[in-house]
């Protein structure tokens, strides 16, 4: 693949927050104001909105369409040039293209396609999965390949996986197996069959493991809570400086555990995230979207204890 830093789709792509008003609105003076403060992080590469972490399944599809825009437009302003990525959550292979198309005018430069969620309940075959992407491909829209937990009856096999990296609309995938016995292999394998297209981490949780035994780069909703903070570590990981990784690392952990709690990424980390971000007065509030609730304030007062105890400042009270 060569220098990692000058491929387009190697480094840190954050996984975006959505902010909402008390009456589930989209704020979209305080999503323009979030996303212009990554956009000017230096080292990221990308931002991804409608991501599970941007609740996107909670999103109308128009407002998954204004909330692309709303972010192309940002970046566009800080002058960097990064990208803009929209997921899409479709269910069939029609809905995925007009979708993908859809993200396109809204001005993405790829899509993050995720897996239609009928195969969670039925599963699939190689063939209707592989044949998924290549119909979206169709579009003409750059993709970001979105590899669920292996667990999962929507995660990828490595052959299925082999095939994708060779349509040419796929320019990388965002690896989730959480199958950290093959992580590497699978890296290598899918090396050999197109060794241009990155493998980037989104395992938030053990982030740092992944990066040091084979990656490309990150998209990772936590790079959307402290962006500086995860620049810093996969810059790190992937110049190979480990004892500087292992000293971010040490900043990162404690973080994690708050927002993770020793589990994957989950609406309740995105909650906790959200909440997080708005106490330390870097984000314009903790709303959530219906189905999901708010957090209760014993659970706030709890992040903002260990948040203070780590010596962030509180402003929210």
């Amino acid at each position: 693949m060569g220098n990692w830093r000058e491929h387009p789709w190697a480094g840190v792509f954050p996984a975006t927050l959505c902010p909402f008003h008390a009456d589930e609105s989209i704020d979209e003076d305080g999503l323009q104001t979030y996303i212009a403060e990554l956009a000017s992080v230096e080292g990221v590469k990308g931002l991804t909105c409608n991501g599970h972490t941007g609740e996107i399944m909670s999103l109308r599809f128009a407002e998954r369409n204004r909330v692309t825009q709303i972010v192309a437009a940002a970046i566009k302003a800080t002058g960097r040039d990064i990208k803009t990525i929209s997921g899409v959550s479709a269910e069939g292979s029609l809905e995925g293209i007009d979708h993908a198309l859809a993200a396109q005018e809204a001005g993405a430069d790829a899509i993050l396609l995720m897996p239609p969620h009928h195969w969670l309940r039925f599963g699939r075959s190689a063939r209707t999965a592989v044949g998924f992407f290549e119909d979206v491909a169709s579009a003409g829209v750059d993709i970001v390949v979105h590899q669920y937990p292996a667990w999962t009856r929507a995660g990828y096999a490595l052959d299925e996986m082999k095939a994708m990296v060779q349509i040419p609309e796929v320019k990388c995938i965002k690896m989730g197996t959480r199958e950290m016995s093959r992580w590497l292999f699978d890296y290598q394998e899918l090396k050999k069959v197109d060794e241009d297209v990155p493998i980037i981490t989104c395992h938030d949780e053990f982030l740092l493991p992944t990066l040091l035994e084979a990656a490309d780069g990150a998209l990772v909703g936590f790079a959307g809570f402290v962006p500086e903070l995860i620049v810093e570590l996969v810059h790190r990981a992937l110049d190979g400086d480990y004892a500087g990784a292992r000293e971010t690392q040490k900043k990162v952990e404690p973080l994690n555990r708050i927002v993770y709690a020793f589990g994957e990424p989950s609406s309740s980390a995105h909650q906790r995230m959200k909440c997080a971000r708005w106490l330390m007065g870097k984000f314009p509030s903790p709303q959530m979207r219906r189905p999901l609730r708010d957090l209760g304030a014993e659970e706030i007062a709890a992040i903002r204890r260990r948040l203070e105890d780590l010596g962030y400042e509180c402003v929210q009270k």
